[in-house]
Formats: C-alpha cells, structure tokens, sequence
C-alpha cells in the first residue's frame, strides 16, 4: 500500500471578492502536487462538471481554469492544510491540520458551501465546522475512484445544487 508521508497543501485557495460558492476538496492528489493545481489528474471529472454546468469552454491551463472559476464567482481550497497520508488516498490521511477557511469566508460572500466528496464533507464537520459555525453540502466525488458516478450523472447532481446559486 505504500508509505505514509507528511504533506503540506501547496495551493493557494483561488476566489475573489465575487465569490459565491466555496467547493472544498480534502487535500490534492499525487498527481495534482505533480502539475502544482487543483484536480490535476486526468480523469477527474471535476473541470468536466464545472465547465459543464457553466457552458464554458474546458480550460486547459492554470489560468484558464481560475479564470473559469473567478467568472462564475466559485472559490475553491482543501479542507487540510497538512497531513500524513499514503499516497493519494483520502482514507489514510491522519493527523490532519486544518486550512484557515476563515481566510475565504471574511474575504467573500459565501453563500453555500460544497464538499467535493464525503472524505472533505467529513474533515471539513470535524475540523472546521464548529469554527465557521456554517454547514456543509457533500456533493458525489469527482475522484476517478468514484467510478459509480459517471459525468453525465455528477454533472446532473451538482448542477441541481450549484445552478441556482450562480445565476
């Protein structure tokens, strides 16, 4: 299964002053570490499913896909900071440090929160929950090891919870 390794979030959250929605995953994968962005790894689905749901063009670079976000005001970060885990997989990660959500929520209107997952839904309730004093909604994973979901099926889902709060 591999080892544990101690890793240190390296992404800035992306939002703006416009920010509306605030979608929070657990902690970047291996492979989006290795390309120094949020959902780097290819077949995840989640540029697909907000590219989707916005009718924008599927970003390729960085920038592209902040500038995707910053349009349609979503934010988005991970819930840890800092952890061990055994490469990406969220059901190891232990001694989790939670990011400072609170540095989004005062500098934006947020109107809801999202979870990407239930791994993100979970940490999020238990490290940061009683900080924000706000809920959580868990949204289906757009991880390639959620294979029950397919995009056409996670685009539905997460279009019926975030679609009314773009406009």
């Amino acid at each position: 299964m591999g080892e544990y390794k101690h890793i240190v979030h390296g992404f800035e959250p992306v939002y703006d002053g416009r920010s509306r929605l605030l979608i929070l995953g657990s902690l970047p994968s291996v492979k989006s570490r290795e390309q120094g962005f949020y959902y780097g790894h290819p077949r995840n689905r989640f540029w697909a499913v907000i590219s989707k749901i916005t009718g924008s063009p599927l970003p390729e670079t960085t920038e592209q896909k902040k500038q995707m976000l910053l349009q349609n005001s979503i934010a988005i970060w991970d819930v840890i900071a800092e952890c061990d885990i055994i490469g990406s997989a969220d059901a190891s990660i232990k001694n989790a440090v939670p990011a400072d959500i609170m540095r989004v929520l005062n500098a934006c209107d947020i109107a809801a929160i999202y979870a990407n997952g239930s791994t993100a839904a979970r940490l999020y309730q238990k490290h940061m929950q009683s900080i924000t004093g706000r809920e959580i909604m868990t949204l289906p994973s757009t991880s390639p090891a959620n294979a029950a979901w397919s995009l056409d099926r996670l685009t539905e889902r997460w279009g019926e919870e975030l679609l009314p709060l773009l406009g």
